[in-house]
């Protein structure tokens, strides 16, 4: 699976981004996800999305104001993110798992996209 992010910017705190993921190879029994990163911290999940079932999972700190999707016939999974805030700042990643079972934890994403830069100021 090879995937590339990108949508990445500079926005103002309330503002709007779409990230978009273009990947390819198997998608069946995967999982894909979002994650992001800050200077100086690890990794941290964001989003991840099933793709056979399209069940969705955020993290607390992005729940009603991120979405998650996906575009069977584009290979293509979106994340919406609104009302954005200075915390969102980070590269974010997009990731993909071959399972069907979600596991926040990066360490445990196999493929990995280039990050796209995230830029939120208040």
């Amino acid at each position: 699976v090879q995937l590339q992010a990108s949508g990445g910017g500079l926005a103002q705190a309330g503002d709007s981004l779409t990230l978009s993921c273009a990947f390819s190879g198997r998608t069946f029994r995967n999982y894909f996800g979002w994650f992001r990163q800050a200077p100086g911290t690890e990794r941290e999940f964001v989003s991840a999305i099933a793709w056979s079932t399209s069940n969705t999972a955020y993290a607390e700190s992005v729940k009603d104001r991120f979405t998650i999707s996906r575009d069977n016939a584009k290979n293509m999974v979106y994340l919406q993110m609104n009302s954005l805030k200075p915390e969102d700042t980070a590269v974010y990643y997009c990731a993909a798992r071959q399972s069907t079972s979600l596991i926040r934890l990066h360490r445990y994403w196999t493929y990995w996209g280039q990050g796209t830069l995230v830029t939120v100021s208040s």
